[in-house]
This record gives C-alpha cells, structure tokens and sequence, in this order.
C-alpha cells in the first residue's frame, strides 16, 4: 500500500539496503535518474550517481547511526554526465533498510536566479533614473546660461562656441534619455554624414 502511494510522489524516493544496494524506486525516480528501475535494481548506488557530492557517506552514517539526515542543493552527477542539484533526506527504517526522499532543485533555483536578477535589474532602473535626474538638471542650468551668453556676445567667432555649448547640452541630455529607454517608437531618418564630420571638427 505504501509503496503504491509513493508512486504517485512527484518526490523521488529510494528504498536502499545496508550495503546502499538499490531495492526500490518509484517513477518520479526513474525519471530524475533517467533509467529503470529493472536495470538498476539490486546495483549499488553508484550505478545511478557517478559523484555524490558526500552522499555516501551521509546515508552510511544515517545507517551506522539509525538517524535521519536532510542535506541540500546537493550536485549530483549521473553516469551519462549530467548533474542534477536536489535536496534529500535519509531516513532509516530499520537496521537493514533506509528510506531516501529527493527533491530537484534545478528548477526552483533558476527561478530564485531570475528573480535575484529582475530585482537586480529594478535597481539599477531606480538608481539611472536618479542619475539621470542629477545629470539633466546642471546641463540645463549650463544651456541657459550659453544661451544668456550669446546674447550679449558680439563677436560671431564667441557666439559660435555658446551655441557648442547648447547643442552638446542638448547630445548629452539626449544621450541620458536614451540610457533610461525609448519612452516612444524610434523614428528613423537620413543623416549627412559631412555635417557629422563638421561639427566634430569644430569641436
């Protein structure tokens, strides 16, 4: 009766001998190791994990002690070459006999991963867009005042560097909202390259 309620556990369980010889599997098993129970069963543990990780050693001593152990995020390698990070606990169930629970954890941690980046991620939006408000304000404190400045500037020569000033003023406060993200459809025209080229030269 127990064993056809654990075949219905979406949790892997094993039920091990003394000498960590496999005696059982349920399907949820056989689908984490990727084999059947018929071409496992009776084998040492080794031949469903190529590297435990310590596992070993916890269910002998789980054995040798008659007491339960839970260990987790554990790397698990299988003989194919994969490797499986599961949480599990031993449970001795008599002096001939443990009981071995496994839980993936492979999904649940990329979702804790992605979820530590989308946080991330909001953080670093927050902290541009005080940046990017502690930016704009002097550059257009620094706009206004070229623009003061020509105006009372007679030589074309003068006022042609104050309105440097406003233009790359403007590039940069451009330059930071494009850092923060389009807030509308990107529109696209032609650019005269000769044009780019002046103004680099004046600059």
């Amino acid at each position: 009766m127990y064993r056809r309620l654990m075949e219905h556990l979406a949790t892997a369980v094993l039920l091990l001998d003394d000498r960590l010889g496999l005696s059982w599997m349920n399907p949820a098993a056989e689908a984490l190791f990727a084999v059947s129970l018929g071409r496992v069963q009776g084998h040492h543990l080794t031949s469903l994990v190529a590297s435990d990780d310590g596992m070993g050693a916890v269910l002998a001593k789980a054995h040798r002690d008659l007491h339960p152990f839970t260990q987790r995020e554990v790397r698990l390698t299988l003989p194919g070459g994969a490797v499986v990070t599961v949480d599990y606990t031993v449970t001795p169930l008599s002096a001939s006999e443990l009981l071995v629970e496994m839980e993936p954890r492979d999904r649940l941690l990329r979702i804790s991963r992605e979820e530590s980046l989308l946080n991330h991620q909001e953080v670093i939006k927050v902290l541009s867009r005080g940046l990017a408000h502690e930016v704009k304000n002097p550059l257009g404190g620094i706009r206004g005042a070229a623009q003061l400045l020509e105006r009372d500037l007679d030589d074309p020569g003068l006022q042609e560097f104050t309105r440097v000033i406003v233009e790359e003023a403007d590039r940069l406060r451009d330059l930071v909202d494009r850092m923060l993200g389009p807030s509308q459809r990107l529109n696209t025209e032609p650019l005269n390259v000769h044009k780019v080229l002046e103004r680099v030269r004046t600059l």
